[in-house]
């Protein structure tokens, strides 16, 4: 699986983006060991007219080429792999949908979703109103699952999904 996320965290690593966000919104996104903080990142992104247009400038070109160089070289393996899963949170914000055989979607009712991002000292209402309607997202995927709460309820749909959309997980 790839994850879209962990490729941003590895883009935060790079000298060549690391000094482009410093150049964009100033030391203050710095932690103290001169690494990105995302939190504080996110916080500029946000306030900044044209913040967050600059970050997605920045990174999404980015992180499509990670994805991309990662199918290939799992499709060069021999056997190749019955089923790739990438990981995408803004798939249907940046147009991607039509890149992938299916779109499975999880969620969560807003209550939840709003207490998760605030447990990370995120700011739900500044975040959710530049992302797609969840019911909207719901209504474009090939699948969705609502996940309030039990982990084993995730897990058995994912093993559901797996079984039809490739084989069982490991």
């Amino acid at each position: 699986m790839l994850s879209s996320d962990d490729v941003v965290h590895r883009l935060y690593e790079d000298r060549v983006v690391i000094d482009a966000v410093v150049d964009r919104f100033g030391e203050a996104v710095l932690a103290p060991d001169g690494s990105v903080d995302r939190a504080a990142l996110g916080d500029a992104a946000f306030a900044q007219d044209g913040g967050l247009a600059f970050l997605e400038g920045l990174l999404h070109p980015r992180i499509g080429a990670a994805r991309e160089e990662w199918v290939a070289e799992q499709r060069a393996r021999v056997p190749p792999p019955p089923l790739l899963i990438c990981e995408v949170p803004l798939l249907f914000e940046v147009d991607l949908a039509d890149q992938f055989d299916a779109v499975l979607v999880v969620t969560a009712r807003d209550e939840v979703r709003r207490a998760r991002v605030q447990q990370r000292g995120q700011d739900f209402d500044g975040r959710s109103a530049h992302q797609m309607p969840e019911a909207e997202k719901v209504s474009r995927a090939d699948a969705a699952f609502e996940n309030n709460g039990s982990v084993d309820a995730l897990a058995q749909w994912v093993e559901a999904m797996m079984a039809r959309y490739g084989r069982p997980s490991d």
